[in-house]
């Protein structure tokens, strides 16, 4: 049951990365429509690297971000975390790879490649985390933009990028969950107890040390 859960968790991890490498690049990561009065003129669209626009004849044109200190702070972070979080990813699979049963990598050592595995799912738990603030706090300025009546510039919405990002973090954070999980109680399994043979040779000692006290009580003659 645990290979099976372990192979879960490592598919669970792995669709999470591969999720990321997906967000990540994403242009739609927040989304303004700009009406007219008959038809949309324009739609506006950025994401963590570069802002694009679309007119209603289908012609695009993006620009990148000119500087990086000239950003916003939470784009900043939200950069670092995301570029962590496909890091701690990549160490997850290679972790869990190495250590999960199924796996002929390691050897037959299975304490050992036990520890690797919950290495492995500490690093998916690590990337969940990672994505998750990123994507959330990017959209909790999403939001706050939006619902200020103040606010003189662009207008946002959330875009797909960042549905893509939360389904990588819930990802994450179950395989991790479910892989250290496994290793907990595959290590419980594995306490297999060991036949004490030292009882055993006691006994014999034992046996025989009374054997002698007989003789000693009763001497030859008793037999006689």
């Amino acid at each position: 049951m645990n290979e099976i859960v372990e192979a879960f968790a490592f598919f669970l991890g792995f669709l999470a990365w591969l999720m990321v490498g997906i967000a990540l690049p994403n242009r739609y990561w927040k989304v303004s429509s700009v009406d007219g009065n008959v038809i949309t003129t324009s739609t506006i669209y950025e994401n963590l690297w570069m802002s694009c626009a679309t007119d209603s004849t289908g012609v695009h044109n993006c620009r990148d971000f000119p500087s990086l200190l000239a950003l916003d702070g939470y784009i900043q972070v939200s950069r670092a975390l995301m570029i962590a979080s496909i890091v701690f990813g990549t160490f997850g699979l290679v972790a869990t790879l190495s250590g999960i049963q199924c796996s002929k990598i390691g050897g037959e050592n299975y304490v050992l490649k036990g520890r690797i595995a919950a290495i492995g799912g500490v690093f998916f738990l690590m990337q969940g985390m990672c994505t998750m603030i990123a994507i959330s706090w990017y959209a909790a300025n999403i939001t706050q933009q939006f619902f200020d009546q103040l606010y003189p510039g662009t207008k946002y919405e959330i875009g797909e990028g960042l549905y893509i990002g939360w389904s990588s973090a819930t990802l994450a954070l179950c395989g991790g969950a479910c892989l250290i999980f496994a290793c907990k109680s595959s290590k419980h399994n594995e306490k297999i107890p060991y036949p004490y043979q030292q009882s055993s040779r006691g006994h014999v000692v034992s046996t025989t040390a009374t054997s002698r006290s007989y003789q000693s009580n009763y001497g030859r003659n008793a037999y006689v």
